[in-house]
């Protein structure tokens, strides 16, 4: 595991390169960054991590950040996309300079396209995909030149209008630039600029059946926009040559610098986004913000905070080389996070019910509870006490386990924030279930009265009034997958699918200030975990609570060991 020390110097290369260039007054000492998603699916954590980077170094060097839509497949684009992906931005804390969409760009983009065919730098191929992967070569040999590469000027401007009139059918031809076979760098292999796709776009309509390739659209746009640094993942270094030539043979006043790091890939996670969509498509999940899924979405609906998340982009740095972070520290990150914030509540996941044999029969208190020890300023509730109760089924142990410090006949526990209590007897079914521990209480060691000092107990458990309790529908949710090493899998990612990534219960008893939970609202279940009132399938008359996460953080404990 790196030291802290290792990835703050690991955070600093793009801010060495930004220093360095305001320096030089480079770009005039201007900072203007992208974010350019392709709409044709929901931003999982990977891209939390590209918009953190774009957005804060906008906002640190007072520069500007634009919102761009890589709109250039129609036929996996769609606006449901665009617009979750504009609310996910705004929910993680950002906001644009400018919006813009590849296609508000595509009149100029054909005009470069054309410049660069009058400049001899671009020809129409008639090769099949196939036959085109076929002459491009390997890393161990080069490719070898297309009978069309030396097609003339007035063929290729002819052919390429002709394109665009929809007069070829799709995969007829594309548009190749004209760089160099035998290059080192497969990239520059005569690269696609251009291909047909007779399909409606989300924006164009039917306006046009061509379509820029991502290589060729994403730096022109870069460059219309006045970027100074086109900041991207680890994946694009190899296309950074390509994005270079293009901007040098157009000859385009503004030159943007690409600078690349390391995607944030967790354990645990599969985030391509043809593999999510599958699961989508095929129900594996329920949808692209299920919260098992790695989306942005997701973690929102599961109850992670936009700040949680910011400060795990934060924590793991950036870096020049690919690498596997813990699922684990961003877990402990939205504990640090919802530790400071939640309110504490009691609910019992697996209830059984506790009977105070010798409290008045009428008898019903408000006692004072704390909202979060953490938090003085959260203030104080009052929760109703009386004769029966419900606690949690494994905090009774008919024949006790050594070290167990719970109930058992005979044995003294605290109930939380109210009395101790001495379990007498038990009922069982006809079953041999048992259905009720019966306990008398001291009226004594009521919390806050300071008598509770007159003698220690070891157990302190939870509960809630039973008359009082309200009902929910509780959602356990686990790793979707059941290996750390999942994107190895992700051809057969249905051989890891996790057959416990969901425990539903729906037997839970609540304390009765539950009933006014709002939707994102977050809580503590007191020693149960983190919970968050569930945004789609939650309403007044069926509450769904969903486990953010579990109290337990392995991951702390395991920096701690490593100092």
């Amino acid at each position: 595991m790196a030291s802290d020390e290792s990835l703050n110097v690991a955070s600093n290369f793009i801010k060495n390169i930004i220093n360095k260039d305001i320096q030089n007054n480079k770009h005039n000492g201007k900072v203007a960054t992208r974010f350019p998603p392709e709409p044709n699916g929901y931003l999982h954590i990977g891209h939390a991590k590209s918009i953190y980077v774009n957005f804060s170094l906008a906002e640190e060097y007072n520069g500007t950040c634009n919102l761009r839509f890589d709109d250039t497949n129609p036929v996996k684009e769609d606006v449901e996309y665009v617009n979750s992906i504009q609310d996910d931005i705004k929910w993680l804390g950002f906001t644009w300079s400018n919006l813009f969409y590849a296609s508000d760009y595509f009149e100029q983009l054909y005009d470069a396209a054309v410049q660069l065919i009058k400049d001899g730098k671009a020809y129409v191929d008639d090769l099949t995909a196939e036959q085109i992967r076929e002459y491009r070569g390997n890393l161990s040999s080069p490719g070898k030149d297309s009978p069309y590469r030396n097609r003339s000027v007035e063929e290729n401007l002819d052919l390429f209008q002709k394109m665009r009139n929809g007069e070829f059918a799709d995969g007829k031809c594309v548009l190749r630039a004209k760089i160099d076979m035998a290059s080192p760098n497969i990239n520059m292999r005569d690269p696609a600029l251009y291909r047909i796709k007779t399909a409606h776009h989300h924006r164009t309509g039917d306006k046009w059946c061509i379509y820029p390739m991502y290589d060729f659209a994403h730096c022109v746009s870069d460059s219309i926009e006045n970027i100074t640094h086109s900041i991207c993942t680890l994946e694009f270094e190899d296309h950074r040559p390509l994005y270079d030539w293009c901007l040098d043979e157009l000859k385009t006043q503004s030159h943007p610098q690409q600078i690349e790091f390391a995607k944030l890939k967790l354990n645990y996670t599969i985030t391509g986004k043809r593999y999510l969509r599958n699961m989508v498509e095929e129900k594996f999940v329920t949808g692209w913000d299920d919260p098992r899924m790695p989306t942005v979405s997701a973690f929102r609906r599961k109850g992670y905070t936009p700040e949680s998340i910011r400060n795990f982009c934060e924590m793991v740095g950036l870096a020049k080389s690919n690498s596997v972070v813990d699922i684990a520290q961003l877990d402990f990150c939205i504990r640090e996070d919802l530790n400071k914030k939640a309110t504490r509540v009691m609910v019992i996941l697996d209830p059984i019910k506790l009977v105070i044999d010798n409290y008045p029969e009428d008898l019903e208190e408000e006692l004072e509870i704390e909202n979060n020890p953490e938090d003085p300023e959260s203030g104080k509730r009052n929760m109703p006490f009386s004769k029966v109760l419900y606690i949690e089924k494994s905090d009774f142990e008919e024949n006790p386990t050594k070290g167990y410090n719970r109930l058992f006949i005979g044995n003294e526990v605290r109930l939380k924030s109210a009395y101790y209590v001495k379990c007498e007897s038990i009922i069982k079914n006809e079953n041999g279930e048992i259905t009720e521990v019966h306990c008398t209480y001291d009226p004594e060691t009521k919390s806050g009265s300071g008598n509770q000092s007159i003698r220690k107990v070891k157990g302190t458990i939870h509960w809630v009034s039973a008359k009082h309790a309200i009902s929910a529908e509780l959602r356990l949710y686990n790793y979707l997958f059941t290996v750390p090493n999942a994107e190895e899998f992700v051809e057969d990612y249905k051989s890891i699918l996790n057959p416990e990534s969901l425990i539903t219960l729906t037997n839970a008893k609540l304390e009765p200030s539950l009933a006014n939970a709002k939707m994102e609202d977050r809580f503590q279940f007191i020693r149960n975990g983190y919970f968050c009132l569930d945004s789609k399938d939650s309403n007044k008359d069926n509450l769904v609570f969903n486990r953010t996460v579990g109290l337990k953080d392995s991951w702390a404990k395991e920096k701690a060991k490593n100092k």
